[in-house]
């Protein structure tokens, strides 16, 4: 079996850094970390646009999406919410 102690990317891999074997406590909150993904609806209410667009969107591949099952389309919104950002435009009257 390989080493993996050195390696930082596997922190937290059963064997690898900063691994604690028997420890249901790092895997829990492993879990807890992790950023549900929401369908095209919930996406279309975040971005604030229908659901059609976003749908043109990831026809285009124009928006980080992935795909569950081959079909459900599915969206982070962390994702969503880096690509919203390079849109906004500081503006108003003194700006």
């Amino acid at each position: 079996m390989p080493r993996t102690d050195g390696d930082p990317a596997l922190a937290g891999v059963p064997g690898g850094k900063n691994s604690n074997p028997g420890s249901a406590m790092s895997a829990n909150t492993h879990l807890e970390n992790i950023e549900k993904p929401v369908d095209v609806k919930m996406a279309a209410e975040f971005l604030g646009v229908s659901t059609s667009l976003v749908y043109a969107y990831v026809e285009r591949k124009q928006i980080p999406h992935f795909r569950m099952m081959g079909r459900a389309i599915r969206f982070r919104l962390s994702e969503l919410d880096s690509w919203r950002q390079q849109f906004h435009v500081n503006g108003g009257i003194n700006g």
